[in-house]
C-alpha cells in the first residue's frame, strides 16, 4: 500500500469526509511529510474505490459546488488495519536492530559495527586509510 493511500484509508477511518478535507486530514496526520495534490488525491481514491477499500457515502452541494464525501468499508478498515500492524512491526524490528548494533561487541559509537577503528565519518578509503 503507498504511503498516500494509507493516509487517505487514516484520515477517513473515523468519519466520511470531502476531497478538500481528506487533504488537510492527510497533511496534519502525517506531520506534513505527505502533501498530496488535489489529481493526486483522486487517483487514489479512484484506486481505493476499484479495490473496494472505500465507497462514496453522499454528494452535497456547498456555495454552488458538489462534495462527494467517502467513507471506508469493512475491507478498507481491514486493510487499514493491516497495515498498520506491518508498519509497527517493521518500525519494531528497525529500533530493535538498532538497539543490537549499539550494544554489539566491539562496536564503538562512530565506527563501523564490528570493528575498532574504521571511523564511520571523516576519512575514507582515500584519505589515507589502507
Amino acid at each position: 500500500m503507498s504511503q498516500a493511500a494509507f493516509f487517505v484509508l487514516t484520515a477517513l477511518a473515523d468519519q466520511p469526509r470531502h476531497g478538500y478535507g481528506i487533504l488537510r486530514e492527510v497533511e496534519e496526520l502525517s506531520e506534513g511529510a505527505v502533501q498530496m495534490r488535489v489529481g493526486t488525491l483522486y487517483g487514489v481514491l479512484d484506486r481505493l474505490t476499484a479495490d473496494a477499500l472505500i465507497v462514496l457515502d453522499r454528494e452535497e452541494v456547498q456555495q454552488g459546488r458538489l462534495r462527494r464525501y467517502y467513507r471506508l468499508t469493512d475491507e478498507g478498515t481491514a486493510a487499514l488495519d493491516a497495515e498498520a500492524e506491518r508498519l509497527a512491526a517493521g518500525a519494531s524490528a528497525a529500533k530493535k536492530r538498532i538497539a543490537e548494533g549499539r550494544r554489539a561487541p566491539g562496536s564503538t559509537p562512530g565506527t563501523v559495527p564490528g570493528t575498532t577503528d574504521v571511523p564511520t565519518t571523516g576519512r575514507g578509503l582515500a584519505g589515507g586509510l589502507a
